[in-house]
């Protein structure tokens, strides 16, 4: 592809922004728009402008710290501009998708940063996700581009996305960056060519003032492992996803500044908290690629880390690390635990071991992390999942939408300004998940007298494997076509280490399969490795509901019970 080919057509900013209104369906408003705004939590600003402004100081200060060493926030700055007239030169515009499959690694922080600089639109998807899910999420966002690499951890990412490139025509680039010195496939454009081709662009900063977004237009799609078939896009802006960062800050990480990051950057909590935080912050953020708890302590050690965050199986691994006493981990202040509740001997001995504070956390993608622990709480509260964050609410209901008094067990509700604007299939299943201008979070929870959350069960029909959402329905759809499963339900077996994994209870047609078979048919049907079931009970019938469902609640007692 020469330059050329990339020249940047005319730009008609009122033309684009109907676009992107057609496109997007969100469910603000002017009085909701208005009320964060009198709050004072919307502050309407933009995280590009946060970070030019915090470059233009900081300057050979570190930014991002990864397995290509040091960028500093000059260097860094001057790729984004880079990026931002490389995309604009390859069609970009305001409300265009663009879809990031990256691991944990300095590009995806300043491809975000130039996508929401022109008013595109970023959705990023975890590197775990194959064919089976990126297709369908590729539908339903319709990424005009794809940004990707051309291996990690052994597969072919780049080959995948070109492959499925001719069954998505909404696709018009793929684009692929070179980590492991190999070709990259001939219908790509490498990484390297956009960086040039922006350095070599004539747009001037008059377009890019052009291309500026309002602060409530969407500028993320990012998916949930649903509890259906079909995962939901769910759809923020500037607004919600800055305060989410600076409420996280507040609560957090008080005189942090280096930050460190290993669950992917393609879900909420690294987006959030690996990305917009530190640059909010104007600190330094510290990249794993893949989780390794030797790596973090002497990262920690070597760079000073204050504060961390990531599933509760992360502190357990960390606690377990041979030597953990020689290592310096005197910098080491916050280690926020989110995805399931943190085992009270755990919690025992991180106080014992770790110099920082463990903080307990619950959200969803949907509203971020809502409710976190404090940094000064009693030691009893670090046992519960937190408590709402500033200028956000969360309560428990009956089966009737009435609240319910602290201490009684309910249907737990959320609203406040970390809300998302709406799923991208529609207003119809958006305003499916809100009672009373409350959204519905799936989740059971108890709220004591002090406001804090204990979440004690689900209504969602998910496993939640070390933080990671298993889309139970996806992959019991999926085993149903194996030729020996007549019906299948996939359940949360506990685990120790992971909090939960999952069991496929069948129900056999003919010869029962082993669960070496199923292993092996998943992964013929390209379903993510992280969601094939790790254990299998084979049953002669179902526990049936009257009306013909398959009683879930009987089969988890079943496979937790005590052999």
């Amino acid at each position: 592809m020469t330059h050329s080919d990339l020249t940047c057509p005319t730009i008609d900013p009122a033309s684009a922004s109907k676009v992107h209104d057609m496109f997007f369906e969100t469910t603000l408003t002017t009085a909701n728009i208005e009320a964060n705004r009198t709050s004072g939590l919307w502050q309407d600003t933009h995280l590009f402008d946060s970070f030019a402004e915090k470059a233009a100081h900081l300057g050979d200060n570190p930014l991002v710290i990864d397995v290509d060493g040091v960028l500093s926030w000059r260097k860094a700055a001057e790729q984004v501009d880079e990026l931002s007239r490389g995309l604009i030169e390859l069609g970009v515009r305001k409300g265009t998708v663009v879809q990031l499959q990256l691991p944990n690694r300095r590009e995806f922080l300043l491809l975000v940063l130039a996508i929401e600089r022109i008013g595109a639109v970023v959705n990023p998807i975890a590197p775990i996700f194959r064919s089976n899910e990126v297709t369908v999420m590729s539908a339903l966002a319709r990424p005009s581009i794809v940004i990707t690499v051309d291996n990690f951890r052994g597969f072919n990412l780049a080959e995948m996305h070109v492959t499925l490139q001719e069954q998505s025509p909404w696709v018009d680039h793929v684009i692929v960056i070179d980590t492991m010195g190999e070709a990259i496939p001939a219908d790509a454009l490498e990484y390297d060519r956009l960086l040039a081709v922006g350095r070599q662009s004539t747009i001037d900063d008059r377009t890019l003032a052009l291309l500026r977004p309002d602060p409530n237009d969407v500028c993320e799609i990012i998916f949930t492992s649903g509890t259906t078939g079909q995962p939901k896009g769910v759809m923020h802006n500037q607004n919600t996803l800055n305060v989410a960062a600076e409420l996280w800050l507040e609560r957090v990480a008080e005189g942090c500044d280096v930050f460190h990051m290993a669950s992917t950057l393609a879900h909420q909590t690294g987006y959030l908290y690996g990305v917009r935080a530190p640059i909010l912050a104007g600190g330094t953020i510290v990249y794993q690629q893949v989780w390794d708890p030797v790596e973090f302590a002497g990262l920690i050690q070597e760079h000073g880390i204050h504060a961390s965050m990531g599933a509760t199986p992360f502190l357990a691994d960390l606690l377990d690390v041979d030597g953990l006493a020689t290592y310096d981990l005197s910098s080491f202040t916050a280690f926020v635990c989110a995805g399931a509740a943190i085992p009270l001997p755990v919690l025992e001995r991180a106080r014992d071991m770790l110099p920082c504070t463990v903080l307990p956390g619950w959200g969803m993608t949907e509203t971020a992390l809502s409710t976190i622990g404090r940094r000064d709480d009693a030691f009893a509260k670090l046992s519960t999942d937190g408590v709402a964050l500033t200028g956000n609410e969360t309560r428990v209901v009956d089966e009737h939408g009435v609240a319910l008094e602290a201490g009684i067990e309910g249907d737990l509700q959320f609203r406040g300004s970390l809300t998302f604007i709406g799923y991208i299939q529609g207003r119809e299943l958006t305003e499916s998940c809100f009672r009373d201008g409350w959204f519905d979070t799936g989740d059971r929870a108890i709220i004591d007298t002090d406001g804090y959350v204990s979440i004690s069960g689900r209504t969602k029909d998910i496993v939640i494997r070390g933080g990671e959402n298993i889309p139970v329905k996806e992959v019991e759809d999926v085993l149903l076509r194996h030729p020996n499963v007549a019906n299948v339900a996939v359940v949360a077996q506990l685990h120790e280490r992971l909090g939960e994994v999952s069991c496929a209870v069948i129900l056999p047609d003919g010869d029962p399969p082993t669960l070496a078979d199923l292993i092996t048919f998943l992964d013929e049907q390209n379903v993510t490795k992280q969601f094939w079931p790790e254990d299998l009970r084979v049953v002669d019938q179902f526990p049936m509901t009257p009306s013909g469902k398959i009683q879930k609640y009987h089969l988890r007692d079943i496979v937790n019970s005590p052999a």
